[in-house]
């Protein structure tokens, strides 16, 4: 970044002091502005001392303002060419004396460098206790001053072209001049003739070096294509792999267009330059020169570099999904999906002028329906981008023979067959042309709501494991999942519905499941078969599943509260239970119920002793009807003599009830609720056989034939004689 750049982003009150060292009329703080970084190239300080090159300075600086003005005039800008105009006066009244320019600018400099002298102290003593930044951070700043000094760079290499060409101008003049002025003395033609040799030799040491320094600038702009394609863009589409399952990353491509577009802009300078050499040889050439030899292997290298950053730069932002999905990438046939595509080259003049048309791969055959071909244009991008939002498209199956599988995936189930979405333009700006073509990742296509939950399960794999974003047969091969990978999935799940992930000990009770016990499941490994397909429908993941859509729809204020211990299986919770006080209670999820939720808690029996008992499991037909907050808060058991008690008193470790879920009830009495509840309450260990009653070994058990939830509407003096003529059919059950 040039030392100008740095200044205008330092806070505001180093920019007031800035504003003020410019009040002053010396050096116009617009000059110091648009010429900045030729400026700052330049040895003011040497030129101060030395009377000719003072003079060159100035002469150079008098035609960067000319420069300057005829950009101004391109723009229209009326105001700015005047203070140019204006400007180039005042400076060519240093022509008698322009070591005093010199010495000024040099001043001026200086200045600037003890303003950012104490801005970068100041700094430095505000994070005297603030830690390192992260090497992500220090490795984009480094990207982004190496693109910086390329642009410096091209800019010097600008001027240089345009020196070369006054040279050329100063030669064919001469040129002319002898010709026309043919002398007899041979004396005085030899030296004309030496003249003009130095002349050219001075010319071809010239292109010579330009030629030289479009290569090394070709070289660095080489070096950066290659990070920005083959490593930063491969860490964006690896991020939005996994943000596409969950994960909290960040996949915004604001920083990543400024990349590009910045290595973009310079490499449209490169071709301008070497078009301007292609003009200066077919003006002048001769023997040997280096234009000739040395431009055509320039022209190729530089056309292949920008063909392969155009390239790169046509992505997917937003990856196909439908409103109503679980998750981006399982699409249903008939069902309208939304995706969007950015180019990351962004040149204002192509607002609207490249069309983008989406197509199917040939893996299995669909027709795309709705709007297939739209402009890029920065209408539709919130941060400006020059996108395509695409929002109503829908597939339809092209039926055939054989259902319209392939052969070669014909041992795949359909949530298992993967495709892709391909999205085509044509890119085309200042005679330089280029075919884009980018592709969604892999999707999953489903004809019926059914399928959704299966189809998710193979979009979770596949992004956790697979980075070939072309894989659409990755499922012929299904790599095992390594436990550290599997349990960050896992928590990105939670993370992603709920705002808070799974805790260590979460993960390790899941561990458990899946392993039994061990001391480190680092080292173990899940199937895809373990993950989804073994035992249908119970398998891990219709288990898992069923219980994150529960929380979801219900439980997400506690779950986020961290009031849920939730994963945590019978012994377990026996172990952390028996060591508390009567009525410490905790809340996990049911083991073999799909998307139950249960709590236990700790009663003291008659020797003394701590009992642990387990209500059967609540799921989500229960608690779309009462809050599961105040399933808790009136919960009773029947006691000696038949005198209800809430048993649950303190959350583990040692909240009390209320100081736990106080804000979450509905009304102080809980009085909505408290009727309901009676029935359920009065299970408990003794009450397992009635007399003369056989225990229901069913979810929640009956009332007199009446199921539970039925009582949800009767009276409430009517439901209490119901039970307690009918209190022994209900069973407490460890689940």
């Amino acid at each position: 970044m040039s030392q100008w750049e740095t200044l205008l982003k330092l806070p505001a009150s180093y920019r007031q002091q800035l504003d003020d060292l410019y009040d002053r009329d010396f050096l116009p703080m617009d000059v110091r502005h648009h010429l900045s970084a030729w400026i700052e190239k330049q040895d003011w300080l040497r030129a101060a001392q030395d009377h000719a090159l003072a003079i060159v300075l100035l002469q150079v600086l008098l035609e960067n303002l000319d420069i300057q003005h005829s950009r101004f005039v391109q723009e229209e800008s009326f105001l700015e060419q005047h203070n140019i105009r204006r400007y180039k006066h005042r400076f060519q009244m240093h022509q008698d004396d322009p070591c005093k320019l010199a010495s000024t600018i040099h001043w001026y400099l200086v200045k600037e460098k003890e303003i950012l002298k104490d801005a970068t102290l100041d700094e430095q003593v505000q994070r005297l206790t603030v830690t390192q930044e992260p090497m992500e951070i220090s490795c984009q700043q480094d990207l982004e001053c190496k693109i910086a000094t390329l642009k410096n760079d091209v800019q010097c290499m600008e001027h240089a072209v345009i020196c070369l060409e006054e040279q050329q101008d100063e030669f064919d003049f001469k040129c002319q001049t002898h010709r026309l002025e043919a002398t007899a003395d041979e004396a005085l033609k030899q030296e004309q003739m030496r003249t003009l040799q130095i002349l050219v030799n001075k010319l071809n040491e010239c292109r010579k070096s330009i030629l030289l320094d479009m290569n090394k600038l070709l070289d660095r702009v080489e070096d950066l294509i290659h990070r920005l394609v083959d490593k930063e863009l491969i860490d964006w589409k690896r991020r939005q792999q996994k943000s596409c399952i969950g994960a909290p990353d960040n996949v915004s491509l604001d920083q990543m267009e400024k990349w590009f577009t910045g290595v973009a802009v310079c490499l449209f300078q490169m071709l301008e330059f070497l078009k301007k050499l292609d003009e200066l040889v077919a003006k002048m050439t001769y023997e040997n020169d280096p234009v000739k030899a040395q431009k055509p292997a320039l022209q190729k290298r530089t056309d292949l570099l920008l063909q392969k950053l155009l390239k790169s730069s046509f992505v997917v932002e937003t990856q196909p999904s439908m409103p109503q999905g679980k998750g981006p990438l399982v699409l249903r046939t008939n069902v309208q999906f939304s995706a969007k595509t950015r180019i990351l080259v962004k040149f204002p003049e192509l607002n609207h002028s490249m069309k983008v048309v989406v197509s199917m791969d040939s893996y299995r055959r669909f027709n795309v329906l709705g709007t297939k071909t739209k402009a890029l244009n920065m209408a539709e991008s919130h941060s400006g981008g020059m996108v395509a939002d695409f929002r109503h498209l829908t597939l339809r199956e092209q039926k055939c023979g054989n259902g319209g599988k392939g052969v070669s995936d014909i041992s795949l189930s359909v949530t298992e067959e993967l495709h892709l979405i391909y999205f085509d333009t044509d890119f085309e700006l200042k005679g330089f042309s280029v075919k884009l073509q980018t592709c969604s990742l892999p999707v999953v296509i489903i004809s019926n709501s059914s399928q959704q939950q299966s189809a998710w399960a193979s979009i979770l794999w596949c992004n956790m494991l697979s980075q070939d974003h072309k894989d659409v047969m990755f499922f012929a091969n299904t790599p095992a999942a390594p436990w550290p990978q599997f349990a960050e999935m896992l928590s990105w799940q939670f993370l992603s519905a709920t705002k808070r992930g799974l805790d260590g000990a979460q993960l390790e009770m899941i561990g458990h499941r899946l392993f039994g016990k061990q001391e480190n499941y680092d080292t173990c490994s899940v199937t895809w078969s373990k993950f989804s397909k073994e035992n249908t429908p119970e398998t891990f993941w219709v288990w898992f599943d069923g219980i994150l859509v529960m929380v979801k729809m219900y439980l997400e204020d506690l779950w986020s509260e961290g009031l849920i211990m939730g994963f945590v299986n019978k012994s377990k919770e026996k172990s952390l239970l028996k060591k508390k006080q009567r009525g410490t209670f905790l809340l996990r999820f049911s083991e073999s119920v799909i998307g139950g939720i249960t709590f236990s808690w700790v009663e003291i029996d008659s020797a003394g002793n701590p009992d642990i008992k387990t209500v059967q499991p609540f799921t989500k037909v229960d608690l779309s009807q009462i809050p599961f907050h105040e399933i808790i808060r009136n919960f009773q058991i029947l006691e000696a003599e038949n005198v209800p008690e809430n048993p649950l008193l303190y959350l583990y470790p040692n909240i009390p009830k209320d100081e736990a879920f106080g804000k979450f009830y509905t009304d102080k009495s809980g009085g909505d609720y408290k009727n309901t509840l009676e029935a359920r309450s009065l299970m408990s260990s003794d009450m397992e056989q009635g007399a003369g009653l056989e225990p229901q070994t069913g979810l929640y058990g009956e009332v007199a034939g009446e199921s539970w939830l039925s009582l949800l509407s009767t009276p409430a003096e009517t439901m209490s004689n119901k039970v307690l003529l009918s209190c022994g059919v209900f069973k407490l059950n460890a689940v």
